[in-house]
């Protein structure tokens, strides 16, 4: 649907809403990275693993932090798109910086898609977040082309990251 029809300000707590999902997990907070969904959402995670609900979420979330050290999201929305009024499409690329390392690991690139509503009150919830591999699978010319994309987001004076 094109921008005229939809408020600037959907557009804008969309990407918000994407943006507390990263920063939920960057922190390695699990509650936090559930917050943005709708009670029932969905998340379908790099290695295929599905997780319906938020609480359901938190349980799946807090052990990977506990016992994993994560890397991460460095991203790029591509696109917001709205089929309607209420329900929006973001698609984004991102790449992850290990512990320790201040640059992105190009074998874990991958693009994320979120699928939000809008609620009655006027509050945008995600029902389906998706994290897909972009392995590019014998074309590397384009897993460099994205990496490079997602190396230009990174701070000018690159901090290793503990």
């Amino acid at each position: 649907m094109p921008m005229d029809h939809v408020h600037a300000a959907d557009d804008t707590e969309v990407r918000a809403l994407y943006r507390r999902l990263l920063d939920g997990w960057n922190k390695r907070d699990a509650s936090a990275m559930a917050a943005p969904f709708d009670e029932a959402g969905e998340m379908i995670g790099f290695d295929g693993s599905q997780v319906v609900g938020r609480e359901a979420m938190v349980s799946h979330l807090e052990p990977i932090f506990a016992d994993h050290p994560t890397a991460a999201y460095v991203a790029k929305v591509r696109e917001v798109r709205f089929p309607t009024p209420e329900v929006a499409i973001l698609r984004a690329i991102v790449g992850m910086v290990p512990p320790g390392k201040a640059d992105i690991e190009p074998r874990v690139n991958a693009h994320q898609t979120v699928v939000a509503s809008k609620r009655g009150g006027g509050d945008w919830r995600i029902l389906l977040f998706q994290n897909t591999p972009a392995q590019f699978h014998g074309r590397p010319d384009l897993v460099e082309q994205m990496t490079a994309e997602l190396r230009d987001l990174l701070p000018p004076e690159r901090e290793t990251r503990p």
